[in-house]
């Protein structure tokens, strides 16, 4: 298993660390890992659940992102 640090992960996705960070505070984005119950406690991504939330982000047309990910960034 392959683990990402949150600089990794957002290269990986191809957003900014920010994006990436705003979208776990929103409950989107891939899955992750927090490393302790600290506030400022780091977090990890495995390259499984990176993969796996980016082929669930295929689709065949903007009309079919919509009706499944509705407000998902």
């Amino acid at each position: 298993m392959k683990v990402l640090t949150h600089k990794e992960a957002a290269s990986l996705i191809g957003v900014t660390e920010a994006t990436l960070r705003f979208w776990r505070c929103k409950g989107k984005g891939p899955r992750f890992t927090k490393l302790s119950d600290a506030k400022q406690a780091g977090v990890r991504y495995d390259l499984a659940d990176i993969e796996a939330w980016k082929t669930a982000r295929k689709f065949a047309s903007t009309s079919a992102a919509t009706v499944h990910h509705p407000g998902n960034a």
